[in-house]
């Protein structure tokens, strides 16, 4: 059994970005996250992807959701603390966003590796 430091990380963030124009210049910068964000001078998000909410009922005025996936909680933190590509997708991401994202992440309980 992997320690819970070397156990993958998924991290699913929600934002609301109320101008279409708007959520396609975050989902610009989510385009290039996986190879941009570099750790030691290697790419480390393992799985990046993005997309636009589905326009329901469900979706709580949610606009734009994104999952990534790490190898671990220390590479989690590297990206929340450290990695010059979040720094640089937040910035982009500060003036169109509408209060604060919703995020949460997670280890597998259940199902496959990334």
């Amino acid at each position: 059994m992997a320690s819970a430091a070397s156990k993958q990380v998924h991290r699913v963030t929600l934002f609301k970005i109320p101008e279409p124009k708007d959520i396609q210049a975050v989902l610009d910068k989510y385009t290039t996250l996986g190879q941009d964000a570099k750790k030691n001078g290697q790419p480390y998000i393992l799985r990046c992807v993005a997309g636009r909410a589905v326009d329901d009922a469900r979706s709580q005025g949610y606009t734009l959701a994104a999952q990534t996936t790490f190898s671990s909680l220390d590479d989690m933190k590297y990206y929340d603390n450290e990695c010059e590509a979040h720094a640089a997708l937040k910035a982009v991401a500060k003036e169109k966003v509408a209060g604060p994202p919703l995020m949460v992440f997670f280890d597998n309980a259940v199902g496959g590796s990334a």
